[in-house]
């Protein structure tokens, strides 16, 4: 029967599907990168989700945010994704915790009940954390590095946090998580040059906060305030759960091409030896 992963199940197949269905994903952090990680897990059929971020949807959002809109300013993140991955799919799991990963909270989240983990927040102090509690319970976990002041989404790579280059939250990641005796961690980085923010005082968040006043942080809280475009960290999102969807399901891709290219050979021959049997009994006649 269709539904609406039928296009997904016919490239991946049912038991991918299943798997999927099955699966328990927890996101850290639901703004501009992990908001499409949410939105994209949620239309290739992940079932249950946990969405954790205390912050409410600002005007500033917009730009590259996909749970933040003109009429969701002011609403809790967490709300506003619950509600879109259930318009998605009714059936989906989903588990919200309005709050910020901390220290003083870890030991509310049980990391050993998910299959996957997402480390999509801004603060180092949090990233360390997320890292170190999935690896504890056996977890696979990726961690964003910085998507703000950059333009060029092709320069996006997944790969080990030791093999990063050019990115200035790397290299303070590599360096603390060293500290801690982490050897690897799967993250999604840039490798274009981080560009300075033009400063235009009309514009200025410090000189003209739009934060809601339910926000739990307002601009002047910030050290510094990045630039964001709406191509970078939709697609930083997308790569991670592609990422994650592949690994939930075992998808091998060099193994796919091969059983295709030998499928398509098979019926290539078929078709020879068809036309060849063809000719044979035509010059019979």
């Amino acid at each position: 029967m269709q539904n609406q992963f039928s296009r997904t199940q016919m490239l991946l197949g049912a038991e991918a599907m299943d798997k999927l269905k099955a699966a328990r994903v927890a996101i850290f952090g639901i703004g501009g990168v992990g908001g499409y990680v949410v939105e994209s897990l949620a239309r290739a059929g992940v079932g249950h989700f946990v969405l954790v971020d205390d912050d409410v949807v600002c005007l500033t959002n917009i730009n590259r945010q996909i749970l933040a809109t003109v009429n969701t300013i002011g609403h809790p993140k967490v709300e506003i994704g619950k509600e879109r991955i259930l318009s998605i799919n009714p059936h989906a799991e989903v588990e919200t915790h309005k709050t910020f990963f901390l220290p003083e909270n870890k030991d509310e989240f049980d990391f050993s009940k998910w299959d996957y983990v997402v480390d999509a927040v801004d603060t180092v102090t949090a990233k360390l954390l997320i890292i170190e509690e999935a690896q504890k319970a056996g977890i696979p976990v990726i961690s964003c590095m910085g998507c703000g002041n950059r333009v060029d989404p092709t320069k996006l790579l997944i790969t080990d946090i030791y093999k990063t280059v050019n990115d200035p939250l790397a290299k303070v990641m590599r360096r603390e998580l060293r500290k801690r005796g982490v050897r690897k961690c799967t993250v999604l980085y840039s490798t274009e040059t981080a560009l300075t923010p033009i400063d235009d005082s009309e514009i200025s968040c410090r000189e003209h906060c739009v934060c809601p006043p339910n926000s739990p942080r307002s601009c002047s809280d910030r050290r510094a305030i990045p630039s964001s475009t709406p191509f970078v960290p939709p697609v930083a999102g997308i790569m991670i759960a592609s990422k994650i969807a592949t690994d939930i399901i075992g998808f091998d891709h060099a193994a796919r091409e091969k059983s295709d290219l030998e499928k398509k050979l098979k019926k290539r021959e078929l078709f020879r030896a068809g036309r060849a049997l063809r000719e044979k009994l035509a010059k019979a006649d």
